[in-house]
């Protein structure tokens, strides 16, 4: 019996275990949750890691923001002439405001606008012309040093280490002749194709001016009027935040790159002088308007430079040219750029070539000048957004 009261009451234990309850403690209860604290499932999308969500999420906007710029370069260039046009007037009044408003104390405001851009137009017309007349003085000793210098490449080109034989520097003059000869009629209607760009570069220029003369009288009206009839009241401070920043940077980067090309135009002409090299004159101008595209313009520039000292004054004189290149690039890249332009412009140097090759590839010659200064007016427009507005107390 007492075998049999054991195994009733093991019994009774197992059937209690298998429903979930253990002697001597107390009876579980099932509590149903509501709909609207159930845990919501986790959807297939974000059951991927986190680095991969953050780099989608970063992908797709990169693909915006591309999309967008690829939209504006497309818009700018099908109105490429008035861009530039804008873009020359932007800079002849970053360069004669100062101008401007310091005759405007003596002067009337139209006066002073005049005299600063008449002036700046006799400036520009009577070095030109200087530069024709040394030319034009010089032309017919310039050809024979020409002459000359051909003939001593060819003889430097004979002996070691290069040993080329007369019959292929002729080879290569009746190639040249030949390839003229059968491609006449294609350079003939590049020429001439070129004189619509000389048509539209009059017709840019002549825009730049009048736009200038509006930007140097009434540029602070203008952005006035921009301000208050196209902008809702919210996004007036911070439209005019970011319009101050960029012209604060547009303006010290033009005055500043101004600064360097005219101290490498300097040196330059005065090592060409020293090194009696023809056209010394020219090539400064050329040194001058080629430091505008940064890191390349000046060794272009000294590499024509160089063959002219070559075939004008011999292999010495182009080495000295040579030397000249190394210390006016170590000058402008370790001296000049950072002591003008850092309280202008703030990008590092591979920001800067970058921007340099993006803009050749995209519009030329133009797009490698205005690269520099559109990054550097990006760059201050988006610092001057994530900065925070000054409060009202400020001055």
């Amino acid at each position: 019996m007492v075998g049999d009261a054991r195994r009733r009451v093991a019994g009774r234990g197992g059937r209690r275990r298998a429903a979930g309850v253990v002697l001597g403690s107390r009876p579980a209860y099932w509590v149903r949750l509501s709909a609207a604290h159930r845990p919501e499932p986790v959807p297939p999308a974000e059951r991927t890691v986190p680095w991969l969500r953050v780099a989608a999420a970063y992908a797709w906007r990169l693909i915006v923001v591309g999309v967008g710029v690829y939209g504006v370069f497309s818009v700018l260039g099908s109105f490429q002439l008035i861009a530039v046009a804008l873009f020359l007037a932007l800079v002849v009044t970053s360069v004669l405001r100062p101008l401007t408003d310091l005759l405007a104390r003596y002067l009337p405001r139209p006066l002073s606008v005049a005299v600063a851009l008449v002036g700046s137009l006799v400036l520009l017309l009577g070095l030109l012309a200087l530069v024709g007349s040394a030319v034009a003085g010089e032309s017919d000793r310039l050809t024979g040093e020409f002459r000359g210098g051909v003939h001593r490449i060819e003889e430097w080109l004979r002996r070691p280490p290069f040993r080329l034989g007369p019959d292929a520097l002729s080879e290569l003059q009746r190639q040249v002749t030949k390839y003229v000869a059968a491609h006449r009629a294609s350079l003939l209607s590049s020429a001439v194709s070129q004189l619509g760009r000389v048509v539209e570069l009059v017709t840019g220029g002549a825009l730049a001016l009048f736009a200038s003369v509006f930007f140097l009288h009434s540029g602070e009206r203008l952005w006035g009027w921009v301000s208050e009839r196209l902008l809702p009241s919210a996004a007036r401070p911070v439209w005019d935040r970011a319009g101050r920043a960029a012209w604060r940077t547009f303006s010290g980067y033009t005055r500043g790159i101004i600064i360097v090309a005219g101290t490498n135009a300097v040196l330059v002409g005065v090592v060409l002088l020293v090194l009696r090299v023809p056209l010394a004159l020219p090539l400064t101008l050329l040194e001058f308007f080629a430091a505008f595209v940064p890191l390349v313009g000046s060794p272009v520039a000294l590499g024509v430079a160089t063959v002219v000292a070559l075939a004008g004054r011999g292999p010495l004189t182009a080495a000295g040219v040579l030397v000249l290149i190394v210390v006016i690039g170590q000058l402008e890249g370790h001296v000049l750029h950072p002591l003008v332009m850092s309280w202008a412009v703030r990008l590092h140097p591979l920001v800067v070539a970058v921007s340099v090759i993006a803009g050749s590839i995209v519009a030329g010659v133009i797009g490698a000048v205005v690269a520099v200064p559109l990054v550097s007016v990006v760059w201050a427009v988006l610092d001057a957004l994530r900065s925070e507005p000054p409060s009202a107390a400020e001055p």
